[in-house]
This record gives C-alpha cells, structure tokens and sequence, in this order.
C-alpha cells in the first residue's frame, strides 16, 4: 500500500472521511460551548449557583477519555468506520436529550454520557482522517479539521444570537439545534470506507501474532505516552483558559468583568472565533514546512500568545477586547493547528485509534477544572487576573514541553518500520 503523494487531490472516499470528522469536531464544540455561553441562564432557572453550574463543563471533559478509550480500542480491532458511526448515533442522542432535561441532576448526568461520546469522536475522526489525506499535505488538513472546533464556538454564538437574543427563546432549543450537525455527520460517514492502514497494519499483526496491549507496553510507547498526555494537559490549559469564562466575563459586572451586553459579547465571540479558525489553517499549513514540534509552529504560536494576554484580559472598551481575544485566539488555536498530525503521527499503526484519543482527552480530564478554578480565582483577584494566570502559565507549558518533545511530521504510514521508532527531532 502506498501513501498519496504530496501534489494528489483528495478522491471523494478521502473527501467524505475529512468532512465528517471536521463536522463531527465542529458539533463537538458547538455543544460543548453552548453551556459555555448560557450556564449562568441555566443556573437561574434551576435555582443553582455558578460555580456548581460550572462543574457540567468539567463532567463532561472527566468521561472524555472513558470515550476515548472504549471507542479508540473498539477501533483498533475492528476498523475505523463502524466505531464512529455509533458514536455519532449516541451522542446525537444524548446531545438532543439535554433539551429537555427537568433539573441540574438529569442534565448534570446527560452532560456525562455526551462526554463519553465525544471522547470517542475526536481521537477516532482524526485518526480516520490522518490515515486518508497525503501525508505531505497532513499539517493543512489538521489545521482545518482542528479549525472545526473553533467553526463550532462561532456557530454556538450565532445559534445563541439567533435563538436567545433575536427571538427570545431559551436555553433548551439551543441543545435542540445540535441534532441537525450530527445527523449530517452520519449521513457523510456511512459512505466512507475503511482505514487501509488499519487493514494493512491488522493483517501484519495478526501473521506476527502481535496483540494491542505488547505495542503499547513498549517502553518508548508507553514513555511517549505519558509525555503527549502532559503536553495535552497544557495545550488544553491554554485552550480552556482563554474560552470557556471568556463570555462570563465580557458580560459580567463584578469582579473585573467588561459588563458588556449579551449581544455584544456574543459577536465578539464570533469574532474571535474567525481569529481561531484562521490561526489553525495558517499555523496548521506552515507545520508541514516548518514542523509541528521543536522549532516549529506548536512553540511559535504558543509564544505569540504571551504578549496579547494584556490586550486579551485587561483591554477596558469593547473593541479592544474583541482584537486581544481575536488575536489570542489566533496564536493558542493555531498552535493546536498542528494537533491532530502531531499526535497521529507520533502513534503507533496498531493501536491510532486509541492512542492519540486518549493522551488527548486524558489531557483534557488534567485541565477539567480550569473554568471552575478560573470562576473561584475570579472571586478573588478579578477575572482579568485570574485569566492572565492561567493562560500565561499554561503558554509556557506548552512551550518547554514541546521543546523537549519529537516530531515525526509526514511519515509514511505504511512503512514496515515500527511506528514508535520513527521520530525526527
């Protein structure tokens, strides 16, 4: 089996498999942001305070890495194809459930469920995704499909301005809308076929009588592993802090907070999310000139970010918060550009279903309790500050531990030589 060349166009099998696991990351945080942006409406109507209401966001990225896992090693063994599209089924399910939850409780337990499902549909979507589309072309390609998630904050904000600002409606119809995304997802993803690199891979493993456990139990798998889930843990450090309180605070009028209306605060989101999604496919093309890794654009996009978090947290007027948040958004987002060929690439053959899913999402459950430590220190020291912390902190993680890190940009995945020894520097 040989990989696409670098100049080869994406045939509709390629096509199919690149939009569902962009559509599938979209609607990821579309619905992730959608408590974001009205958990303090929730709260008041089922009488609960902001700092408990925070906790739906952090539940919800503590399953993620059960999904990640269950999902990831259903896929190991039996193909990319079939794990999504049940994923896609439960969590369109559970998604549309949350409209209609009658407490804190049962959407507290639905935020759960829906965590397991999107665990499994990043790790599995980019897997699928990295495995399909030239592997010269790998960085451009993560840096849209990574774009996806900003492309879904933007869509929660405008459905947010449609549903509450415009027409008044509330929260619920907001979780009604996720079904729609979803229902696309599937429909693209019953038409894409299996991984070829999963079939080549399974088939060698099975002449050489190679199990999933003795691939990852290889000591510099399993040291490369511990590392990808510290340098997650960062990135998502980063990535949180800058977003999930972002809309408490333009629109709150204590500690520190902008004060701005719902309105305005919400099209500075849709600004700064266009920051995003252009950051990731800017930082995400350059990657495949340039690295991912050390002396690359994961270190140089997280360096950018740290001298925009004045202009991000402490900007007094409204358009100055919105340039801070748009460019910061551009610097941390295009750094995770990068992300999805990074962690695909730095996987084993045998075990990419579970592999990056995992160290990702295991990173994700570090950083589940940004918002609510962000909230907590707000009370304290005042949004801006508590921001500023986090944010920078998390920056410079990002930057030593990706220094320290290797790279392994546009391997051949069909290559005979062991995945796990194949890095670059």
């Amino acid at each position: 089996m040989s990989q696409p060349t670098a100049s080869a166009k994406l045939d509709s099998d390629q096509r199919s498999a690149f939009a569902a696991s962009w559509l599938g990351w979209m609607l990821d945080a579309f619905d992730y942001f959608l408590i974001v942006l009205v958990y303090a409406e929730i709260g008041k109507d089922f009488g609960v305070s902001l700092e408990r209401m925070a906790f739906l966001t952090t539940i919800t990225l503590i399953m993620r890495p059960v999904g990640a896992y269950l999902f990831g090693i259903w896929a190991d063994r039996v193909g990319r194809r079939l794990p999504l599209i049940v994923d896609v089924c439960f969590y369109s399910v559970v998604g549309f459930a949350c409209a209609f939850a009658p407490n804190f409780t049962v959407l507290f337990i639905l935020r759960l469920l829906y965590g397991i499902g999107m665990g499994g549909e990043w790790g599995l979507g980019a897997a699928l995704t990295m495995e399909k589309v030239p592997r010269h072309r790998r960085g451009f390609f993560s840096g849209i499909l990574q774009g996806g998630y900003s492309c879904g904050y933007l869509l929660a904000s405008l459905a947010f301005l449609l549903v509450h600002s415009a027409l008044g409606l509330s929260w619920r119809w907001l979780f009604a809308l996720s079904i729609l995304p979803a229902l696309i997802s599937l429909i693209i993803r019953t038409r894409v076929r299996e991984s070829e690199v999963w079939e080549t891979t399974r088939t060698k493993m099975n002449r050489s009588n190679t199990s999933i456990r003795q691939v990852f139990l290889n000591p510099k798998v399993l040291r490369r592993f511990i590392y990808l889930v510290l340098l997650m843990a960062a990135f998502n450090w980063m990535s949180h802090g800058t977003q999930d309180i972002y809309p408490t605070f333009l629109k709150s009028t204590e500690h520190g907070g902008a004060g701005l209306a719902a309105t305005t605060a919400s099209w500075i989101a849709v600004i700064y999310n266009i920051g995003a999604a252009v950051g990731c496919v800017i930082f995400g093309s350059l990657s495949d000139r340039w690295g991912r890794g050390r002396k690359g654009t994961i270190i140089l996009g997280a360096a950018l970010t740290l001298p925009i978090i004045p202009i991000f947290a402490f900007s007094q007027t409204a358009g100055w918060l919105c340039l801070g948040s748009a460019l910061i958004q551009a610097t941390t987002q295009g750094a995770w550009g990068a992300i999805p060929a990074h962690l695909n690439e730095l996987s084993p053959n045998a075990i990419r279903g579970f592999y990056p899913g995992v160290t990702y999402q295991l990173g994700n459950l570090i950083a589940a309790f940004n918002l609510p430590i962000q909230q907590a220190l707000s009370g304290h020291v005042g949004y801006p500050t508590a921001m500023a912390v986090t944010v920078g902190g998390a920056a410079i993680a990002v930057i030593v531990l990706t220094a320290f890190g290797r790279q392994a940009k546009a391997i051949d995945f069909s290559s005979d030589e062991p995945a796990e020894l194949r890095s670059t520097g």
